[in-house]
């Protein structure tokens, strides 16, 4: 359960074998059923989540009951409201399983031991949050500035896995269209094509 999480951390940072072992016991396995919740609106958020296995989402349900996706996690992803997470305030997300999940959880206590006990992970989490931001700052400037059709292009371009796992209604919220209006866009670029 934990090769994929070695793999993703060697990217970054050189660990011996000793540290990852020690890092292993800092994490906590829990499978999640397809349709199940991580976090629901307005519990505290006690984790950060490496997928290891199945596809998650995080999304926000606006005043009217619209949801707005705002992130995918498929295998090799982290994910958690990272606000609730640090400040201990109610989250605004809910976190779901879209398949069958094996996931490795995280809470805030493990995190410190962690870098505390592998200093070389202060690092890798300084990476990681490093690449969310500039993932984040990128996903809003493109939404400002980026067509619909453009939007849609982007995301099979960068997420072909996710395009071929969830419903398309689902694209459309994360894109932020209605799935009648990513209908349209699809069927161009099927006859374009």
């Amino acid at each position: 359960m934990y090769d994929r999480l070695q793999t993703h951390i060697a990217r970054l940072v050189d660990l011996t074998e000793d540290e990852f072992t020690f890092l292993k016991t800092l994490f906590i396995p829990k499978k999640l059923r397809r349709k199940h919740y991580l976090l629901q609106e307005g519990d505290i958020c006690k984790y950060i989540t490496f997928v290891d296995k199945g596809l998650l989402r995080a999304y926000t349900v606006d005043s009217k009951g619209t949801e707005h996706i705002v992130q995918f996690a498929p295998e090799g992803w982290w994910t958690s409201d990272m606000y609730s997470f640090l400040t201990g305030e109610r989250s605004d997300y809910t976190i779901e399983a879209l398949e069958d999940a094996e996931l490795l959880l995280l809470d805030r206590a493990n995190m410190e031991r962690m870098v505390s006990g592998v200093p070389k992970m202060e690092r890798y989490l300084r990476i990681m949050l490093q690449n969310n931001y500039v993932a984040t700052h990128r996903r809003i400037v493109l939404s400002l500035s980026q067509s619909a059709e453009e939007k849609y292009t982007e995301f099979v371009q960068r997420y072909p896995d996710i395009v071929q796992r969830v419903p398309q209604h689902m694209i459309a919220s994360y894109l932020g269209i209605t799935p009648a209006f990513l209908s349209r866009i699809r069927a161009r670029k099927h006859t374009n094509d």
